[in-house]
C-alpha cells in the first residue's frame, strides 16, 4: 500500500476528486493548510492599505492505494490539478507498512 499526499490549489479539488473516483479511489482525507514555495509571499490591497501575505491557502489531499496503481495515479493527479503556473502544488508518495479498519479489525490491503 502507498499513501499519496497532494498539496493543491483549493479550486482544483473537485476536478481531482472526480478524476480519482474514475480510478476507484473511494476515500480521501482533505486538510486545509497554508504554506509557501517558490512564490513566497505576495502583496494585496485591502481598503487602501497594502498587506504582505506570507502563506498561501492550499489543500492537502491524502489517499491510500495499492502500490501497483501509484504510477498511473500520479499522472491522474498531475493532469487534474496542473495549470502550468507556479503554485500548482506538490505530490508526495509514502509507503504504508500496515493499516487497520477500526470497526472490524481488518488489516492490510483488504481495507482499501
Amino acid at each position: 500500500m502507498t499513501r499519496i499526499e497532494a498539496v493543491i490549489q483549493p479550486s482544483r479539488l473537485e476536478t481531482l476528486k472526480n478524476a480519482l473516483l474514475v480510478w476507484g479511489v473511494d476515500g480521501l482525507t482533505i486538510t486545509e493548510v497554508k504554506g509557501f514555495g517558490r512564490q513566497r509571499g505576495h502583496g494585496e490591497m485591502y481598503r487602501g492599505s497594502e498587506y504582505e501575505i506570507q502563506y498561501r491557502p492550499k489543500l492537502k489531499v491524502e489517499f491510500v492505494v495499492p502500490t501497483s496503481l501509484v504510477p498511473r495515479l500520479l499522472d491522474v493527479v498531475q493532469k487534474a490539478v496542473g495549470t502550468g503556473r507556479i503554485g500548482d502544488g506538490k505530490v508526495f508518495v509514502i509507503p504504508v507498512e500496515d493499516a487497520v479498519r477500526v470497526r472490524t479489525g481488518e488489516r492490510g490491503d483488504g481495507i482499501l
